[in-house]
């Protein structure tokens, strides 16, 4: 069975028209985690900096509750279910006060500020939109594109999971793995924003800071198409004698937890690690508790491990799970 939507569809779940037309001439997909691997590379590798921004302004403010007015109904609608937590524990006192942080946000960097909001509350937000507004604009750029497709990715996991007889696709889904070069990360960044500032510099621009965790992690439920809500998550790293453990083999070290969460309602887990500038290389687990969060499945818990070399201490490193009763996949995602 093939999945494909028209142009309109997908205008709902990006507000860009490059991006929603890009989409509608691939389609139909195989699977849903054939269109997230498709609209990925779309998003950051096909639309130019005016799709970006075009996409950001079909965003209402977060807190607001009405959209732009060329925003559709049904972006409209997840808008508001997507900030229903946020506007359920706002007070008269917090809704200013974020008021008057979008305004100077807005004015410092000419868009909207974006977060995929979905679970978050007023303080988080309005904490985050502090954070944020220290950056230089093109780090910001970055961070709010990256924002934008977390947000995709969650409208089309409803897109898709509104077809009847998604679960039919199943066996089809487990068989894909999608596959994202890390490079693919801010690829048009490098492509279309720096290159007038290196050309003038002759220096390239690098992030002082990061965003966010080095290491994180979502969870997709594929044989629904949509995000795996309620799974708990480790995450642990090796530590003993050996520097990492031997297949097969015990002693020589063990696994150390260095934090856990719950998925939330897009499936992503919480803060894992502290936002640090430099990651420790070694070997890293992430466990996921499949079992209580699907009892019938296949598997009563996955393990995904993997290494950060001395070299990629400053890089980011999102390990995703994609889940059905009967078969897991994984990949390096952005």
């Amino acid at each position: 069975m093939e999945l494909g939507f028209d142009e309109k569809d997908y205008l709902s779940c990006c507000g860009s028209t490059i991006f929603a037309k890009e989409m509608a001439s691939a389609s139909p997909f195989s699977s849903f985690q054939h269109a997230i691997s498709i609209a990925r590379d779309i998003w950051f590798n096909s639309v130019d900096v005016n799709g970006w921004l075009q996409a950001f302004s079909a965003h209402p403010q977060i807190g607001q509750t009405h959209a732009p007015s060329h925003a559709s109904e049904t972006s409209a609608q997840w808008s508001k279910g997507e900030q229903s937590t946020a506007l359920a524990t706002a007070t008269g006192s917090s809704s200013q006060e974020l008021s008057e942080w979008n305004a100077r946000y807005m004015q410092k960097f000419g868009f909207v500020f974006l977060i995929c909001a979905s679970g978050r509350s007023t303080d988080e937000i309005l904490a985050e939109l502090k954070r944020r507004y220290t950056n230089r604009p093109i780090v910001e750029f970055e961070i709010a594109a990256q924002e934008q497709m977390k947000i995709t990715e969650l409208r089309l996991a409803k897109l898709f999971s509104s077809r009847e007889n998604t679960s039919s696709t199943t066996d089809k889904y487990s068989t894909i793995v999608v596959k994202k070069a890390e490079e693919d990360r801010i690829g048009i960044i490098g492509g279309h924003v720096t290159a007038a500032s290196e050309n003038s510099t002759g220096k390239s621009l690098q992030t002082t800071a990061r965003s966010r965790p080095p290491i994180t992690t979502h969870v997709l439920d594929v044989s629904r198409g949509c995000p795996a809500a309620g799974m708990e998550v480790l995450l642990e790293v090796w530590r003993g004698s050996q520097s990492r453990p031997t297949f097969g083999a015990a002693g020589g070290g063990s696994w150390v937890v260095l934090g856990s969460s719950t998925t939330d309602l897009d499936g992503r887990s919480g803060q894992l690690l502290s936002i640090v500038d430099d990651a420790n290389p070694g070997v890293y687990r992430i466990s996921f508790n499949t079992g209580k969060y699907n009892p019938s499945g296949f598997f009563p818990h996955v393990s995904i491990v993997f290494e950060i070399l001395e070299s990629q201490k400053k890089q980011h490193f999102h390990v995703p799970l994609l889940l059905s009763p009967f078969s897991f996949s994984t990949y390096r995602g952005s």
